[in-house]
């Protein structure tokens, strides 16, 4: 029965597909613009062409003959330009005009311990002062300055992005027609391509290190947005009851009782907040944001491997240290000060403001103290570079074998025949599938998202998009899924793989280019490795977490019913954990498209390589239009999978 309903759901597809030598030209590849005056326009409808008149009516016209909406943002620019000097001046350039210098290397290094051991105890003291230390002394091309600089930054975008996402979600939270009109925003905002917006940030806000801080702050708010959405309305009845009957006001409500509830997601959302910043560092270095992120670039652009791996591992030491504080901070929960003085009540406060007293006290002593000593400082570069040269010395030749043949006999046949496909026949498949999975709303919507990708002029470059990504989530699956079983099966592998996969998953995205280019160079093989290594975490961890919440009464009833292990796997445990793994997939198939964008740096040939054209020639429509279509390939197949995994969840009675 369920074959052939799939196979039901496949006929029209299919059927395209048997007589597409027959079909005219318009069915297979999307024509030009059938509107009147539009023949120049590459795709049917100018969606460029509306965007940008929307662009230039937005830079010109004068509200009430007085400002221009480009004025509006140019003031909030200069706010934001304030901000950033105020945390530039303390932690890299110093106020010269007042004769105070920046704060001491040593005092953030002992700062950072401390708080580490507020947090959670001594380990994290010795891995927050470790990582900056390591910035101190790993500091020969400049590192520490580039720190400072990005730390500057983030001091500035994560309070701005976490504000703007709490007062976003309150909104959703406590309005139906808000949470109506702003879920779908954050669902484009957070599967559209950062440098989409770039263009836009760059034509309204300029360019600089503001720019690069507000970009951030647009990537970075989504998450928070919906993690105070969900705390908020995931509040237990019993406590909203308590609230309501110990006299409180709805400002009362929300400060005293609702916020507190729902702590757990904010605080989640503080760290997807931080580490959306940190993800934010190379990119925001498009558009002029100075910091590890533009000289990591820099060293790209040269393939100077060594060097920029030498910056990667900075700014990953930096993600990996806000990234323990940021979990840390959720999951400590707070205590009663004792009775007594300030330093029986608040010992660390006590202990940190008496470090950097002295510190600054020694700072006059000795230099030192305030900066690293130079002749002390040391560079791995040619560690990096002597790693690189004995690679392609010894594995040039195997490895060049492997690349060819990958691309030769796998990766341009998958990419020839997803490209061959007409486009009405895609549209044929996910109407059906929207259609089998979740009634006509849903296959309307998917139709919708394909319809507007093939209407703007890239079906093209879309499919190698999608076969890219595609090919990346088959391979993720491959191993992730098995590795993801082992790792289930006993409680050391699954601590092991958790931390793993929280590692990797600090590691803003930039830095899984390196590798990749070493070994393989410049070409597709490169970029779908990337992907695969970027995108290889979520599929993992869902695998784990699907596998380990099996109810334990179900194993229990297989194990005495006489399965064997291997049974009990495959009969019970991967069937009520196939759910999660399909949504596994979905963050898998995620982060491969955000990975793609990012591949595009070494030069696929797909809708990222457009985008990066759009933004050298700062053309806003076409890099907002080209970002709207990455971002329905997501939708489309968000809501697909979400759609089955739903269904699955209630055929096996989950849901």
């Amino acid at each position: 029965m369920r074959l052939q309903k799939t196979l039901l759901v496949l006929a029209p597809f299919s059927l395209l597909l048997i007589v597409k030598p027959w079909l005219p030209g318009w069915a297979v590849t999307p024509p030009k613009s059938c509107l009147a005056g539009c023949a120049d326009i590459d795709g049917m409808i100018p969606f460029v062409d509306w965007v940008n008149a929307a662009i230039t009516f937005l830079r010109k016209y004068e509200f009430f003959g007085a400002f221009t909406f480009r004025d509006i943002t140019r003031g909030m620019s200069d706010v934001i330009k304030s901000m950033l000097d105020f945390t530039e001046g303390l932690l890299h350039e110093g106020f010269p005009d007042l004769g105070i210098g920046t704060i001491p290397w040593i005092a953030l290094v002992g700062l950072a311990a401390i708080y580490g051991w507020y947090l959670r105890g001594w380990k994290l003291a010795l891995l927050g002062g470790g990582c900056f230390f390591y910035l101190a002394l790993f500091s020969k091309r400049g590192i520490w300055e580039l720190s400072m600089q990005t730390l500057s930054a983030i001091a500035v975008s994560a309070p701005i992005a976490g504000l703007i996402g709490i007062l976003v979600g309150i909104l959703a939270a406590k309005r139906k027609t808000a949470e109506r009109i702003i879920w779908p925003i954050l669902n484009v905002l957070q599967s559209l391509p950062h440098f989409s917006y770039l263009i836009i940030v760059a034509i309204f806000f300029g360019v600089g290190s503001k720019a690069g801080v507000i970009a951030t702050i647009i990537f970075a708010f989504p998450p928070m947005a919906r993690l105070t959405m969900v705390g908020l309305q995931n509040i237990r009845p019993e406590v909203l009851e308590a609230g309501i009957m110990s006299g409180c006001t709805r400002r009362q409500m929300l400060f005293k009782v609702e916020l507190p509830s729902a702590r757990n997601e904010l605080m989640l959302g503080v760290n997807q907040i931080i580490m959306q910043c940190l993800a934010m560092v190379v990119i925001a270095s498009f558009i002029g944001q100075s910091g590890l992120g533009h000289d990591l670039l820099t060293r790209l652009q040269r393939l100077a491997i060594g060097q920029a791996l030498e910056v990667g591992i900075a700014v990953v030491f930096i993600a990996i240290a806000l990234d323990r504080f940021s979990q840390a901070i959720a999951h400590k929960e707070p205590i009663h000060a004792p009775e007594g003085p300030l330093w029986k009540r608040r010992p660390f406060l006590t202990a940190a403001a008496g470090f950097v007293a002295a510190v600054l006290v020694l700072s006059f002593v000795t230099p030192y103290i305030a900066k690293f000593p130079e002749h002390l400082t040391i560079s791995t570069s040619t560690f990096w570079d002597g790693i690189v040269d004995s690679i392609t010395l010894h594995f040039y030749a195997p490895l060049a074998v492997f690349r060819d043949a990958f691309l030769v006999y796998f990766l341009i046949p998958v990419k020839s025949a997803i490209t061959w496909i007409p486009w009405i026949a895609v549209i044929a498949l996910v109407a059906s599938l929207g259609w089998r999975l979740g009634g006509w709303k849903l296959a309307l919507t998917v139709c919708a998202f394909v319809f507007f990708i093939a209407a703007s002029g890239y079906w093209i470059r879309a499919m190698i998009t999608v076969y890219m990504v595609l090919v990346s989530l088959l391979i993720c699956a491959a191993f992730g899924i098995p590795i993801g079983i082992w790792a289930s099966r006993r409680d050391w592998s699954t601590r092991l793989m958790q931390n793993l996969c929280d590692t990797f998953q600090t590691f803003p995205s930039f830095i899984y280019l390196l590798p990749v280019v070493m070994l393989f160079q410049i070409n597709d093989v490169s970029a779908i490795f990337a992907i695969i290594i970027y995108a290889s975490i979520p599929i993992v961890r869902y695998t784990i977490f699907g596998l380990r919440n099996v109810p334990q009464e179900i194993i229990e009833a297989a194990t005495t019913s006489g399965c064997t292990r291997n049974q009990v796997l495959w009969k019970v445990r991967m069937p009520m954990a196939f759910p999660e793994i399909i949504l596994g997939l979905n963050q898998t198939l995620m982060f491969g498209l955000f990975m793609v964008m990012i591949a595009g740096f070494i030069g696929t040939v797909d809708l990222s390589q457009e985008i990066f054209r759009a933004l050298t020639f700062n053309d806003g429509g076409k890099g907002l239009v080209i970002g709207l279509c990455v971002s329905f390939i997501g939708l489309t197949a968000d809501r697909l999978l979400v759609a089955w995994s739903d269904r699955q969840k209630r055929e096996y009675g989950l849901a």
